[in-house]
Parts: structure tokens; C-alpha cells; sequence
């Protein structure tokens, strides 16, 4: 009997342990749980499951009773495995107990697997991870290293998708994760949604930086918030750093160093991911041709706008849009 009820949303299975996260499990489920389609239905269907059936410890004052086994596991399209704060064999010395292990063989090939936080310990443990790049909490990243040698860990970024295999840092880039999937799934303008619905940012990049040594500005302190938020307002402008520092009086050396302590990016960095971002929900959203996109998102021209997006992405902006409109890619007509 599958423990999934509708065949026509994504499911996903959440995999909890004792000593399980509450945030955790419930990020995953708010995230992809809000995430619906043009006609506002459901797009993913999320259960939790647990190697053994009952009652889950969690690192709280309370318990979770979980209804579904591994079972589960086998009938997902996307796995999720979450941290545990109990301390087991996988975080000690790298292997799997036989219980876990054998959870884990349910799952079906080619389901999408990913883990929040330490729970890359799991899927390092179980050899998803041999000879991929992963990232997991920066303060676990010595006791990562030492144990799986083989895996190339990154500790200073927010998530790592290799595909079929995806790794997040701590809890809160948990909320990263859920966002990047459901906006690899469904697009930008999706993801958007869930993103104001849950009032989170829309898009943190990856490749940010997990450990931001001044993620507000001091009493007293300048900030760079005002011309962040001048620039989203003004994309289609040419905006030179010049510019942006003036809107905070500072100099343009401030301003750089600033930015990168309050973002975790540099400002051109920030600026170009904001700008593909934008250029991704007018591709989705309207019938703009790509010159009046590339026009409106500051990249001046479609060959910087295709250059940045198949950079970003690894496909034509026309493609991209026949991806999420269902329109065939410019010169694929006929006679074309």
C-alpha cells in the first residue's frame, strides 16, 4: 500500500532519526508543502519516515511519532535525509548501523537524495557522496574530512547540488535547499512564491558563504541595505560600484568591503546573480523577447544575457523558457 495518496504531486520523503531537528522536518515540509502550480494545485507530497516505525527523539523537550517506515523510502522520488544531535556510529566513526543501513536500501534508483546539515554523514557514510563535492555545518567540516577523505567537502557554502545528490550546510541554508529544488522543479517564479509566503529571502546563491563574520551592521555602523535596494529597483540601469557607494556616502573600497561582510559576495557578484534571477521570472512569466529582457535586467545585450544565464544555469534563455512555458526554443520551428 503506498503511503503516498496523490499520484499527481512529487513525492518526497523526510527521513527522521532520534535526535532529529524539529525545524528541520518542518522546513521541508512548509517549503515544498507550499509550493503549488499556475492553477494553485499542490506540485509535492511530503512524508516523514523513520528506519523503525514510533516514537523519534528530537533534540527538544518533546517527541515526534512517525507512522511510516522505510517504506516510504522506496516509493520517493526525492529523499531527505535531516540531521540528528544524538551522537550514533555514522558521526563517530563513518559507518552506517545495521538498522540505518538497512533503511537506507529501500531507497529506489534514481531518486533525488539530499541532505540537510550533518545528515551529509549519512549519505557520505552510505558512499553517495565518493568522489562528489558536498558541504555539511562549517563546524562539523574536521570531523567530516577526517572520516571521508575521498568526498571533496566545501564548509564555506550553503548547499551543493551534484545533481541527483544534494548537500546543505545548517539548518537554515535547509531553507536554501528546499528553495533551489523547487526552483530547479518548477522555476524561479514558484519558488518566489513559497519564498514570500514563508518571508524568507528568495534566493540565497550556494556558493554564499555559511558563516558571515558581520551579518548585520554594528550600532552606529554604515550598511549597504540602502543600495541593495535602490539596485533591485534599478536593474535595467548600467550601476557601477561608483554609484552604488554614493547611495551610502562611502567610498568605493568601504562600500566593497562592507558589502561582502553584510552579503557574504562581492557586489558585482551580487549584482549578476539578482539580474539572472530577474531575467529567469520574466523568461517564465511574460513573452518579452529576449533583447527586451536582456534590455530590462541590465545585461544590455541577448549575448550577455545568454553568456550569464548558460553560465548560471547551463542552457539558452529560449530554452530555459521552453522548459517552463512549454514553448518550443527559438529556432527550433520549422523553417527557422
Amino acid at each position: 500500500m503506498s503511503v503516498f495518496v496523490h499520484a499527481d504531486r512529487h513525492p518526497v520523503a523526510v527521513l527522521a532519526r532520534n535526535g532529529a531537528m524539529p525545524m528541520e522536518l518542518g522546513i521541508v515540509h512548509q517549503l515544498l508543502g507550499q509550493a503549488r502550480s499556475t492553477e494553485g494545485a499542490p506540485l509535492y507530497e511530503v512524508v516523514t519516515c523513520t528506519p523503525v516505525p514510533g516514537e523519534v527523539r528530537t533534540n527538544a523537550d518533546f517527541s515526534i511519532r512517525v507512522a511510516h517506515g522505510p517504506e516510504a523510502l522506496a516509493q520517493a522520488r526525492t529523499v531527505i535525509v535531516v540531521a540528528s544531535h544524538d551522537p550514533d556510529a555514522t558521526e563517530a566513526d563513518g559507518v552506517l548501523d545495521t538498522v540505518l543501513a538497512a533503511a537506507l536500501a529501500w531507497i529506489s534508483p534514481g531518486a533525488r537524495i539530499a541532505s540537510i546539515c550533518t545528515g551529509a554523514f549519512v549519505l557520505a557514510a552510505a558512499g553517495l557522496l565518493d568522489g562528489r563535492r558536498a558541504t555539511t555545518h562549517w563546524e562539523s567540516s574536521d570531523r567530516f574530512r577526517k572520516l571521508f577523505p575521498g568526498i571533496a567537502l566545501d564548509p564555506d557554502v550553503l548547499y551543493v547540488d551534484e545533481g541527483d545528490v544534494l548537500t546543505s550546510a545548517g539548518e537554515a541554508s535547509g531553507i536554501d535547499l528546499c528553495l533551489h529544488i523547487i526552483r530547479s522543479d518548477h522555476g524561479a517564479a514558484v519558488a518566489n512564491d513559497v519564498a514570500r509566503a514563508t518571508v524568507v529571502p528568495p534566493h540565497r546563491d550556494g556558493g554564499q558563504a555559511q558563516f558571515i563574520r558581520r551579518p548585520v551592521p554594528e550600532p552606529r555602523s554604515s550598511s549597504t541595505g540602502r543600495a541593495r535596494a535602490w539596485a533591485l529597483e534599478n536593474l535595467d540601469r548600467q550601476l557601477s560600484l561608483r554609484a552604488l557607494a554614493a547611495r551610502e556616502s562611502m567610498s568605493v573600497r568601504t562600500f566593497t568591503r562592507n558589502f561582502r561582510q553584510e552579503t557574504g559576495l562581492s557586489p558585482v557578484r551580487w549584482l549578476t546573480l539578482r539580474r539572472v534571477e530577474r531575467a529567469r521570472e520574466l523568461l517564465e512569466s511574460t513573452d518579452l523577447s529576449v533583447e527586451r529582457i536582456a534590455a530590462d535586467t541590465g545585461f544590455g545585450s541577448p549575448v550577455s544575457l545568454r553568456q550569464h544565464l548558460h553560465a548560471a544555469l547551463g542552457v539558452s534563455p529560449s530554452a530555459y523558457r521552453a522548459t517552463f512555458r512549454g514553448t518550443p526554443p527559438e529556432g527550433s520551428r520549422t523553417g527557422t
